[in-house]
């Protein structure tokens, strides 16, 4: 390619560098390993709470990416992409790591009717007062205390934006399984944060 043709990768958009990979230019891919890379690193670290495993996760999500690039229609954008991608990837690990064991909120709304009748509605705010930094920070500390079960429904639900139907039917539970976890996630992760709040005012 003739120098003056030569491709400004860092200053093109995602949708340029992908139609340029689509076509074969792995210097493009790169740069979108390179702009995206931490943010899908996050999103397996929180789904697994182990760092080795997000790593490998999130590394065989971009070799993924690159063998189905061509599946990519542009309907989304290239991060929400491959979000779901290493996504689905973390939830395929959980799968294979479950163990068969009863979840403690399950056994509560099979006896009790229903968790929802139980427990008390929560209506504070338990992020006030923290500044930006600190609360994402508290809400990851929060995060790796709840269940792999809990934590895997309120990532799906809170950061990727995804239904109820679509949870269920992509972790394989029922609608209301999904509901009660999420209900018992939210309710424990305000929990551990109002305790975090009350440390830093002490």
């Amino acid at each position: 390619m003739p120098v003056s043709l030569k491709r400004d990768y860092p200053e093109s958009t995602d949708d340029v560098l992908v139609d340029w990979a689509q076509k074969g230019d792995t210097e493009a891919f790169e740069q979108l390993v390179f702009r995206h890379r931490d943010k899908i690193y996050a999103r397996a670290l929180m789904m697994m709470r182990n760092e080795e495993e997000a790593v490998d996760l999130s590394q065989e999500a971009w070799v993924k990416a690159w063998q189905r690039l061509h599946q990519f229609q542009g309907d989304s954008s290239f991060a929400t992409w491959m979000t779901r991608i290493v996504i689905n990837l973390c939830l395929d690990q959980i799968r294979r790591q479950k163990k068969t064991r009863a979840e403690s909120i399950e056994q509560l709304e099979a006896e009790g009717g229903g968790v929802e009748r139980q427990m008390p509605v929560e209506h504070t705010n338990p992020t006030e007062g923290l500044e930006k930094g600190e609360l994402r920070k508290r809400i990851d500390e929060a995060m790796g205390k709840l269940s792999e079960a809990h934590r895997t429904v309120l990532v799906l639900h809170e950061f990727e934006g995804m239904q109820y139907k679509e949870i269920a039917d992509r972790i394989g539970i029922s609608i209301g399984t999904v509901m009660s976890r999420l209900f018992y996630a939210r309710r424990r992760l305000a929990s551990l944060l109002h305790g975090l709040r009350r440390e830093r005012t002490q």
